[in-house]
């Protein structure tokens, strides 16, 4: 019989092992985008971040972020201890003063009462915010690297939002069929094991785009349904610098050479964003299979991010 030798998980109590101090330390690492994703995907909510220490009044938040390919904003504070009445007071502070759509506060260990707060925000607000209470571990096995670890404490109940939502506003017969599409293509498209390690699942939303995360705050990458014109579109998105999209024009031949795709370069002088698109023709009707839409923009997405990044 083969014989396993296995090892134990040691939880690493002292946070300030690897962060002696919040702002100097912890901070910074989580600014990088490899160690936001951890975040991320342990609250499910796509994060890019903007920026560190944002003035608020006379405070500063730790972090200012927005959710990946949208307008929402993200507050993020880190306290490396027990969750206090301070710290509760500045989540709501900072959410006032940058009109933040998710608060997201990070601790050592949340105490029940202000785990009861959160709860409590989250029922008494309307669908326009939501409040994340999330810990902290540090775990290592024997003398290995230690690891971090994030655990979802309380989150934004979102049936009881989208039941709150639904009851106010009745969406359209589009948003309707945008939601049915992205629902299916988050059950289709993470099945396919290439796509689900090139990017993260997030909920599908009633809109006619999705993002996708490409590990950097600068550009992401928009999939687009256009139920209208019969197609679905792929987009590069650059948010607001056009170094990079006249960088990636300069190697246009090499990339359309290696992703197999010819593009519409859009720099869009005079706007924030440029964006270089990609576009299929695909009619949107009862009993048309979805498959052949899905891969496409799965295939298209994941050649945009492997060739694009190289020349950025």
């Amino acid at each position: 019989m083969l014989q396993i030798e296995l090892s134990r998980l040691k939880k690493i109590d002292d946070l300030r092992l690897v962060w002696p101090h919040e702002a100097q330390d912890f901070t910074p690492w989580l600014f990088k985008e490899e160690n936001i994703e951890c975040l991320a995907e342990a609250i499910d909510l796509d994060i890019t971040v903007e920026e560190a220490e944002s003035p608020v009044g006379g405070f500063s938040a730790d972090i200012l972020a927005k959710e990946t390919g949208t307008d929402r904003k993200i507050i993020i504070e880190n306290q490396l201890e027990d969750t206090n009445h301070d710290h509760l007071g500045k989540i709501i502070t900072y959410a006032a003063g940058k009109n933040a759509s998710y608060v997201v506060w990070i601790v050592k260990r949340a105490r029940e009462e202000h785990k009861a707060a959160i709860e409590w925000l989250n029922e008494n607000t309307n669908d326009d915010i939501g409040f994340f209470l999330c810990e902290i571990k540090l775990y290592q096995i024997d003398n290995s690297r230690m690891a971090p670890m994030f655990v979802a404490v309380s989150t934004p109940n979102d049936w009881k939002k989208e039941q709150k939502r639904l009851e106010s506003e009745e969406l359209s017969e589009s948003k309707r069929g945008h939601e049915a599409f992205w629902c299916a293509f988050n059950e289709y498209a993470w099945k396919n094991q290439k796509f689900a390690k090139t990017f993260r699942k997030h909920r599908a939303r009633p809109e006619h785009w999705y993002a996708l995360s490409i590990g950097t705050s600068e550009a992401h990458i928009d999939l687009t349904r256009y139920s209208r014109t019969n197609s679905v579109v792929v987009d590069f998105w650059i948010i607001d610098n056009k170094l990079i999209f006249d960088q990636l024009y300069a190697h246009k031949n090499e990339i359309e050479e290696e992703t197999g795709i010819k593009f519409n370069w859009r720099r869009m002088d005079g706007n924030k964003g440029s964006n270089i698109r990609t576009e299929k023709s695909f009619i949107f009707q009862e009993g048309t299979s979805l498959s052949e839409g899905f891969d496409w923009l799965m295939n298209a997405a994941m050649k945009i991010k492997s060739v694009f990044l190289k020349y950025i």
